[in-house]
């Protein structure tokens, strides 16, 4: 996330205790198919709770209606639907109670309030893992390992968190899983140089085939991001970035790179823009958005930047919005 130029502290970096062509690519992005079918649901964001010290996870209407915690007293982050809505992938810090949620991916179901743990694949690395594939067989994941020689990115089984299959690698660098494409064949991540900490030299957006292959980078080095969604069409992925010490702005750009340019929605002086995400039809994007002029919180807009409105409002930072296709909540 490029939020004020201030990254987020991501799960995987808190968890430091666990030591064809273009052709093909565009072909893939015109045919494929919308990621969850159905209408627009709840939103799934992190909420920073001084009761717990740390993050949190909520769901919320999308009008900001009906908002409730979910492990209200445990620290979670990076929510993410299941395709079809019906569960909710959290990512959990050390020495959580749930029990025993410590360094884990947690599959909840908000409906029952059950859930599963998948304990981490490999004790030796740290391990992100909770973007679904849209077949919902595989998590992408960010790994770091102390050396920083088996840095990447990775994925795992959703069935029981086996399977770990490192997709890219830069060692010494950090590669940030972003979204899968709708049909599944390709992956969006963020490749960020631990040393480029503005993001605004040696850190850019990159595409790659599930199996490896055909990897290529998207966006000139310096726009970056380690959050964003690519679109349920195919055709575009959403991003937020600015250069050096400015504040971020959204982007789009095409899985093949073509096509770069900065969504017409324009914050007030001093304000920016993170976690960029697509709503499940398509239609509107939702997002963080705050600074100086702006109360920071959750925001939708649509596609193409007009009607920007608020979903919540809170003291505390709201990030990391997940908009799924789960039934909105009308029981108040």
């Amino acid at each position: 996330m490029m939020f004020l130029q201030s990254r987020r502290p991501r799960t995987v970096h808190l968890l430091v205790l666990f030591a064809v062509g273009v052709a093909l690519v565009l072909a893939v992005s015109r045919s494929a198919q919308a990621k969850v079918a159905g209408a627009n649901g709840e939103i799934a964001y992190v909420h920073f709770s001084p009761t717990v010290g740390d993050d949190t996870t909520y769901i919320v209407n999308p009008d900001g209606s009906n908002p409730r915690p979910v492990f209200p007293r445990v620290m979670t982050t990076f929510p993410h639907w299941s395709p079809d809505g019906s569960e909710l992938a959290l990512l959990t810090g050390a020495d959580n109670p749930c029990p025993p949620c410590a360094a884990s991916t947690v599959i909840l179901n908000p409906d029952t309030g059950s859930y599963r743990v998948l304990s981490p694949p490999n004790p030796d690395l740290s391990t992100a893992c909770s973007i679904w594939s849209p077949d919902a067989s595989h998590f992408a994941c960010e790994v770091e390992s102390t050396d920083g020689s088996q840095n990447g990115l990775d994925v795992i089984r959703t069935s029981d968190g086996g399977g770990l299959t490192q997709i890219a690698s830069d060692p010494g660098s950090s590669d940030v899983p972003i979204d899968y494409s709708p049909d599944g064949s390709q992956i969006v991540f963020g490749r960020v140089d631990p040393n480029d900490h503005h993001c605004d030299k040696n850190s850019a957006l990159f595409v790659v085939k599930v199996d490896g292959s055909g990897r290529h980078r998207i966006t000139p080095f310096g726009f970056c991001d380690d959050d964003g969604s690519w679109s349920p069409d195919g055709t575009e992925i959403a991003f937020a970035s600015g250069p050096g010490h400015q504040p971020s702005n959204i982007y789009l750009v095409h899985p093949d790179g073509t096509g770069l340019r900065q969504l017409p929605i324009h914050a007030l002086p001093g304000d920016g823009f993170a976690d960029i995400n697509w709503s499940p039809d398509g239609s509107k994007l939702s997002f963080s958005l705050g600074g100086p002029s702006t109360p920071e919180g959750i925001f939708n807009a649509n596609a193409n930047g007009t009607d920007l409105q608020r979903v919540t409002t809170s003291p505390n930072f709201d990030h990391e919005a997940d908009w799924g296709s789960h039934p909105l909540n009308t029981t108040g």
